[in-house]
């Protein structure tokens, strides 16, 4: 560890060289990559300047406006140049292009995330960046490779996941020794390490060379560029933007791109109604070193993720920075400095001096080598650490492209691409889910949430990502109202949307690092998942999976998007059969399965329908969608309002009891008439339970095991929840949580939107044609695409996969993500994945396709499919599979044809069938 009294030495000798209050008029020029000094010199700002006009005038009219010169908003505008939109097309940014947010990174461009949709927009960008550099336009780029390193198993772990997804995610890796760590960089300490993963396809660039770059061309292309230009309003009428207020006029438009990085919360609040857009800064730190005699310029990036540090060459100097486990939040009071000038504070060498101690462990020669400057110039950063991207929820036309994290270079070529061709084409080039702006609520952009969780955002950048990793601020936000109750009884929870949600049950405090006092209150606490193998919470999991499938279970399923719709004549039905694949038009008090496509065939929503009334149903989707599934419906319903539409997630708490014994306990506690006969599977019915009315009762599980799922008003939650537990008593009642509730939808082969389905998933590729209905008598929303994929055949396949030869004791575990092999060929990748507690073995749901001898997907059909010998790649050791095209029958004490009747997946591809088979009551 680093004395006291080095760390002063260092200290005082750095800070003696550095100006303390003669900083920069822009800092980000002291921060640059490779191809730029340590201050940037004034011919390379005339060269951007000469790109700008700044005397030509703000046009009346335009297309699209972008808001924001850093790299991110010119790349938007290069693409928009590329598609022919150039001359429609402005940008402006407060100061000078590239003198933002983008002045402010690394510029390490790596191209390994933790998600394929995130890899692809850096190799996207990486290849712009090649391109760019065979036109003769300077963008900095140098592919030095990066090497990251690991000094514990699990991180290595980790690096062997990450090989094994390298195959099918097209990137060039291997793992390397500390003795090959040693030889790569020469510069690390390599004796506490277990090794590391060499990518030597990574790199660097400069920043501002690329924002020069990509402006010059869109400039080319017709873009109009404005440098100190503010946005004042955003102006938009009947929910979408019609114009743009600047210091400079007013542009009328048709689309808004807010890519305003560090400020791009503040742009947010420009409009009327305001877009959310979840950001806080936070300190980030940069150590500049001077001259290291004999530094190879070709040095690789090194990042050392369980040391929270990287470091990389800079013009013969070391540039150092690192992801503190504990960040401190910047300008706490909400209000950002003006411009770029005064974004840079003060360091704080107490607080660097974490990320210090770690640089000067793994590189020993730094402690000689002369300190230049330490920079802190804070970054923005999102509530759970990924891009923020897509169509704001608020305003229709308004697109988000920020939070970048310090990695904006790495990823602005795909997320520009992606960003122009939403706009020019209506959808993205990219599946972006997970990263679209849709998938917060207004409660993430709480100043004060904000605040509390961006000390925890930034170490997760290199935190290992554990399965069903969890946050541990901003909790007890959105909470029940029985949730005080499965606290008391033992309750181990996660969050999903805000809302805590129990994952197991440990009544007994087994699996807890503190006991409580006998008769104290039960502390809070928070499920983790710190291996990558067998979990502590198996046996749990189990017992609570076995309730549900021979007994009672009962699980809180408050948390899923709950919305009515209704209308006064027919406008709702007909609304809905434009939205929906399925025929929704079915008798009152029946319950409908799904998809709302988008004009491609992909799920844009994933849903029941019950009808309660004539013209009034309700839907339930997935905890995640409650966002974005609201704002599809509403953009797709009548201008005219003849439908409402109102979202009462909050208004109802949903229980769910599931298991064999559930019609008899539900019995105890209702009058109406509970048997097959006069409430069979996929009905509703309103009930009255205990001595509260008004619930609306579905017999469905979403799991495949019979019962039903009660949505309460909330006043009557605990009321009913009570007697529940009192009756259930007699039928061996247990509390369950959603791992369960997982393992059973994996066993029985139930497809989840945001985990197996997406918006480029169709239901023909995931067995799922028996619910588009083609001939309902009525267009709907990408039937057309799925004519077209019916006629032709689809190019993958959804599977359900069984593990061979696998030890669940000492074999490490599928997660997801994990590469399919078929006859040793790649086919694909799992998606969600689980430990079958009937089948006694790991389960993987994930899609498979048929490659031609040059990559190309070709049709794939059950015989392709079935007739292949399979396996799963799980850290590099491959493990046999069987295939499954449809749900299975499991095995069971106590049979029930209701159950066995209902297959969630079939491998009957474009034949219509009835949800049930028919069933003799």
């Amino acid at each position: 560890m680093l004395g006291r009294p080095t760390w002063f030495a260092l200290k005082h000798k750095s800070t003696a060289q550095l100006p303390v209050s003669g900083r920069c008029c822009c800092p980000a020029r002291s921060i640059t990559s490779s191809g730029i000094s340590k201050t940037v010199s004034s011919s390379l700002s005339d060269s951007v300047k000469n790109v700008i006009d700044d005397k030509r005038p703000l046009p009346r009219e335009a297309k699209v406006v972008i808001c924001g010169g850093g790299v991110m908003g010119a790349s938007v505008a290069y693409h928009l140049a590329e598609l022919g939109w150039g001359p429609s097309t402005v940008l402006v940014d407060q100061g000078n292009i590239g003198g933002g947010s983008t002045g402010h990174t690394a510029g390490l461009v790596g191209v390994f995330k933790p998600t394929l949709a995130q890899a692809r927009l850096v190799q996207s960008t990486i290849a712009l960046y090649k391109s760019l550099e065979e036109r003769g336009l300077p963008t900095g780029w140098k592919e030095c490779g990066s090497l990251c390193l690991a000094k514990t198993r699990d991180r290595m772990t980790v690096f062997r996941r990450m090989k094994a997804l390298s195959v099918s995610w097209g990137i060039d890796c291997n793992l390397v020794s500390p003795d090959e760590i040693a030889q790569l960089c020469p510069l690390v300490r390599t004796e506490d390490l277990k090794g590391g993963l060499w990518i030597p396809g990574d790199g660097v660039g400069d920043p501002i060379q690329i924002c020069q770059s990509l402006v010059q061309v869109a400039k080319e292309g017709g873009v109009h560029v404005l440098e100190g230009c503010s946005v004042k309003q955003v102006v938009s009428s009947n929910g979408r933007v019609v114009a743009v207020d600047t210091t400079r006029g007013t542009v009328e438009c048709q689309y808004f791109v807010n890519c305003g990085g560090f400020w791009a919360r503040q742009i947010g609040q420009m409009s009327e109604p305001f877009v959310k857009v979840p950001l806080h800064p936070c300190d980030h730190y940069y150590l500049h070193t001077r001259p290291v005699p004999g530094l190879d310029p070709m040095t690789p990036v090194v990042r050392d993720q369980d040391n929270h540090i990287y470091f990389r060459e800079n013009e013969g100097c070391l540039m150092l920075g690192g992801f503190e486990p504990v960040a401190k939040p910047a300008f706490e009071d909400g209000l950002l400095p003006a411009s770029s000038s005064a974004r840079q504070v003060p360091e704080d060498w107490d607080h660097f001096h974490v990320l210090l101690q770690k640089m000067l462990q793994r590189i020993p020669t730094l402690g000689e080598t002369a300190l230049d400057r330490l920079v802190n110039g804070p970054e923005a950063f999102s509530p759970d650490c990924k891009w923020i991207l897509g169509e704001a929820p608020e305003i229709q036309n308004y697109f988000v492209a920020a939070g970048m994290k310090t990695v904006g270079i790495s990823a602005a070529g795909g997320v520009g691409h992606s960003t122009a061709n939403w706009i020019v084409n209506g959808f993205s080039s990219y599946e972006t889910y997970e990263l679209d702006i849709t998938r917060f609520l207004g409660l993430h952009n709480n100043r004060k949430f904000l605040r509390d969780r961006v000390r925890e955002v930034p170490g997760l950048h290199y935190a290992i990502n554990y399965p069903f990793s969890e946050f541990s601020t901003g909790r007890n936000l959105r909470m029940s109202p029985i949730y005080p109750k499965l606290r008391e009884a033992g309750a181990v929870f996660g969050q999903v949307m805000g809302y805590e949600r129990p994952v197991y049950f440990d009544p007994e405090n087994q699996l807890a690092n503190v006991t409580p006092e006998p008769g104290a209150e039960k502390p809070f606490r928070i499920a983790e998942t710190k291996t990558f193998g067998k979990p502590d919470w198996f046996d749990i999991v189990g017992e609570e999976y076995a309730a549900c499938r021979e007994s009672v279970g009962l699980c809180d399923y408050s948390s899923f998007t709950k919305i009515d719709l209704w209308s006064k004549g027919n406008e709702v039905v007909e609304s809905l059969q434009h939205l929906c694949s399925n025929d929704v038009d079915v008798p009152v008090g029946s319950i409908i399965h799904t998809g709302m496509q988008n004009s491609r065939g992909g799920y844009e929503n994933d849903c029941s329908l019950a009808r309660l009334a004539e013209n009034h149903y309700m839907m339930i989707a997935p905890t995640i969608q409650q966002t974005r599934c609201k704002v599809w419906i509403q953009r797709h319903l009548p201008l005219d309002g003849s439908v409402a539409l109102s979202d009462v997630t909050s208004m109802y708490t949903a229980i769910c009891v599931m298991g064999p014994f559930t019609r008899t306990l539900l019995s105890e506690l209702t009058d109406t008439d509970l048997s097959p006969h006069s409430f069979p599977f996929f009905t509703f019915k309103e009930l009255d339970v205990g001595l509260a009315n008004g619930i609306r009762a579905m017999n469905l599980t979403h799991t495949g095991e019979l019962g039903y799922v009660l949505y309460i008003p909330n006043e009557f939650a605990l009321h009913v929840y009570t007697r529940l537990r009192e009756v259930g008593e007699r039928y061996d009642l247990r509390h369950t949580g959603y791992y369960a509730m997982r393992a059973l939808r994996v066993e029985k082969f139930f497809a989840f939107w945001g985990q197996d389905l997406d918006t480029t998933t169709t239901p023909l590729e995931c067995g799922r044609s028996w619910r588009v209905k083609f001939e309902k008598g009525m267009d709907f929303i990408g039937r057309e695409a799925l004519i077209k994929q019916r006629d032709e055949g689809v190019k993958r396949m959804y599977v359900q996969l069984i593990l061979q030869d696998h030890d669940p004791d000492l074999d490490l575990w599928c997660w997801g993500g994990e590469p399919i092999y078929r006859d040793g060929e790649y086919v694909g990748a799992t998606t969600t994945t689980g430990y079958g507690y009937t089948f006694k073995k790991q389960v993987c749901l994930g899609f498979i396709q048929n490659f031609d001898s040059v990559g190309k997907p070709q049709k794939v059909t059950s015989d392709f499919v079935q007739s292949g010998s399979y396996e799963v790649d799980i850290g590099g050791i491959r493990y046999p599979a069987k295939v499954n095209l449809r749900s299975p029958n499991l095995p069971t004490k106590f049979p029930d044809k209701e159950r066995e009747a209902y297959q969630a997946t079939r491998d009957k591809v474009g034949v219509s069938e009835p949800i049930l088979k028919s069933v003799n009551s």
